[in-house]
């Protein structure tokens, strides 16, 4: 573990993170950067992807301004990439938008960037078992998957399953990871 040869590229579903860092520690103002340094360990970082879904202008102008100032922050990250999907807004204000083409992107790029050999270790940060099938395709293509999660062991359990290693998201593993 923490072969300063393996070259690692991590995946991060930011809409998963958000409310998982709200849920589990009642707080969001998470330093990525740091984030990503703590998963990367000894090894050597290609990329760190960061998902997520572009809230409407029209529909929600404040939460949009907001929005717009963390991904200007995402892009001042050394090797981070935003890569964004849509926000669909059906019947707003009654329902809440939903998204839309995030998660089959980034298993996309997991898988495309294993193809390509662009790493050796990929680390999803995401707790959806829809990953499973990406997670397997990199691992029948030679690649080691760790996954990052949040909760406790029962959470994900097939997630657990497909991954090399688990990684818990924890208070003391998010030390000195904050704003």
């Amino acid at each position: 573990m923490g072969d300063k040869d393996e070259r690692l590229m991590i995946f991060i579903d930011g809409s998963n993170l958000y409310h998982s860092l709200k849920s589990f520690f009642r707080r969001t103002d998470i330093d990525m950067g740091k984030l990503g340094n703590r998963l990367l360990e000894k090894r050597r970082l290609v990329r760190i992807y960061y998902y997520n879904a572009k809230v409407g202008h029209k529909e929600e102008p404040e939460r949009y301004r907001d929005q717009q100032a963390f991904f200007t922050s995402i892009n001042a990250i050394p090797y981070c990439e935003l890569r964004l999907g849509r926000l669909v807004y059906h019947n707003w204000p009654n329902s809440p938008p939903y998204e839309k083409g995030v998660d089959i992107q980034l298993a996309t790029d997991m898988i495309t960037h294993s193809f390509k050999n662009n790493y050796d270790v990929a680390v999803l940060v995401a707790g959806d078992n829809d990953f499973v099938g990406a997670l397997q395709a990199v691992k029948d293509n030679g690649k080691n998957v760790e996954i990052a999660l949040f909760g406790k062991e029962q959470t994900s359990r097939r997630l657990r399953m497909v991954a090399d290693r688990v990684v818990a998201i924890n208070s003391r593993f998010l030390k000195g990871c904050w704003k």
